[in-house]
């Protein structure tokens, strides 16, 4: 199973789960929040110690 992360939409303020695969260093993609619906840029970096770092940001802002 791949670990989540909770992050909060930019849209509407809900905190919700997102899936990480571990095994990319660095990801850019899109996911439509599951409260919401609307798409969110997602960027997830994995550091050297496996810990992921996700930020993410209405379409305005990236």
């Amino acid at each position: 199973m791949l670990p989540s992360e909770t992050v909060k939409c930019p849209y509407c303020g809900e905190y919700i789960d997102l899936f990480i695969d571990p095994s990319a260093d660095e990801q850019r993609y899109i996911e439509d929040c599951s409260v919401c619906c609307r798409p969110m840029n997602v960027v997830v970096h994995i550091d050297e110690d496996g810990v992921a770092l996700v930020t993410v940001e209405s379409e305005n802002e990236a």
